[in-house]
């Protein structure tokens, strides 16, 4: 059982015109086997949520902590977030190249779990999961998303969620420019990862139409670096109907 604790979280990043506040006193539990969608129209501070967590450079925590099972995260270096259970799937995948897909994962792999998986065995996981993501195994050769499709860089941050097998997942908006089909196979590894690992799972996202297959156990909707209400599933379903409009002038009124 694992708890990522995010307590009174505020962020702020550089920006030309100065330092602007994005996060504005975040609260969240996430617990294994718990699906948090988090929602809320552009620039109310998702993304900034995910990346904070990750360690990323850009961005500088002024108040507040995150801890994972008692640990202090904000403490960590971005690979010991990651060897602690951290992961982070990004909205826009990097590419590396010169770097092939088998060896990055094989490489990721032994820096977390402290020494190589046997070779046998990892490479008939990796070509399980593959199968699984309707992925060809020719991918494995390729360098790490250096001409992929957008649907295909999802599918490979799905594969390395369900090679790496962290504690607690943090899925920044894996929907954006995915087909039907694409949608449908990413969300089946992501509930499979939960199936076997009893993984927590925090999903950003904008709409709905990916909690129809990863079913959310509660909702928290952002506006302005600040959950503005949280609920469960049927909260999803209203946001759906209504959008964010009464969120937006409640934030601008106030």
């Amino acid at each position: 059982m694992s708890t990522l604790e995010i307590r009174d979280l505020h962020v702020t990043v550089d920006t030309e015109q100065g330092t602007k506040e994005i996060l504005k006193g975040v609260d969240l539990t996430v617990s294994s086997g718990e699906t948090h969608a988090i929602m809320g129209p552009n620039g109310s501070g998702k993304s900034t949520l995910a990346y904070s967590v990750a360690g990323h450079p850009k961005y500088t925590v002024t108040q507040g902590s995150v801890t994972l099972d008692g640990e202090d995260v904000l403490a960590m270096s971005v690979d010991e977030r990651a060897r602690a259970g951290l992961f982070l799937a990004m909205q826009y995948p990097v590419e590396v190249p010169g770097v092939t897909v088998s060896n990055f994962l094989r490489t990721a792999k032994t820096a977390i779990d402290g020494e190589a998986p046997k070779l046998r065995t990892w490479v008939k996981d990796v070509k399980g999961a593959m199968e699984n993501l309707r992925m060809d195994s020719a991918f494995a050769e390729r360098n790490v998303n250096e001409g992929f499709s957008g649907g295909e860089k999802k599918r490979h941050e799905i594969l390395q969620l369900e090679l790496l097998q962290p504690r607690i997942a943090i899925l920044d908006e894996t929907d954006s420019g995915l087909d039907v089909d694409a949608l449908r196979i990413v969300s089946e590894g992501v509930n499979r990862a939960k199936e076997t690992t009893d993984l927590g799972v925090l999903l950003i996202t904008h709409y709905t139409r990916i909690l129809r297959y990863i079913k959310p156990d509660f909702v928290h909707v952002f506006v302005d670096g600040k959950v503005a209400e949280e609920g469960g599933p049927e909260l999803a379903e209203r946001l759906e109907n209504e959008g964010y409009d009464r969120y937006l002038q409640g934030a601008t009124a106030s």
